[in-house]
């Protein structure tokens, strides 16, 4: 069964900065899209950006500048670099996996379009 599990959340003060992480199992991340995500109270689980195995990366324009996205095939880990934080990051925060994906991270830019997801880690940003 693969499994995805993020770390990395906590409270950070407004301008401060954090490193998600995001660490894959029970299957094989040769060929993949990894998409992080997050939700806010009261509102749709949002994209935040996605990158593939062979690292081509996408952004959603709400955090673009600000967030950067990598992964290690090697270390079945990826990770997203948040700087800058403001208030409107505050979020529970997911990565979600598309094993063999058909299409370039571009493409998936929507929760529908991945198979496994981990079970989240709460960014909370103070001002």
């Amino acid at each position: 069964q693969v499994q995805l599990v993020e770390s990395g959340g906590g409270l950070v003060q407004a301008g401060g900065s954090l490193r998600l992480s995001c660490v894959g199992s029970g299957g094989t991340f040769s060929r993949y899209v990894l998409g992080w995500f997050r939700q806010a109270p009261g509102k749709e689980r949002e994209f935040v950006a996605s990158i593939s195995w062979s690292g081509g990366s996408y952004y959603a324009e709400s955090v673009k500048g600000r967030f950067t996205i990598s992964g290690d095939n090697g270390k079945n880990t990826a990770w997203l670099q948040i700087n800058a934080l403001n208030a409107e990051d505050t979020a529970v925060y997911y990565c979600a996996a598309v094993l063999r994906p058909a299409y370039s991270a571009v493409y998936y830019d929507r929760a529908g379009r991945y198979s496994y997801w981990g079970q989240g880690t709460q960014v909370t940003v103070s001002s």
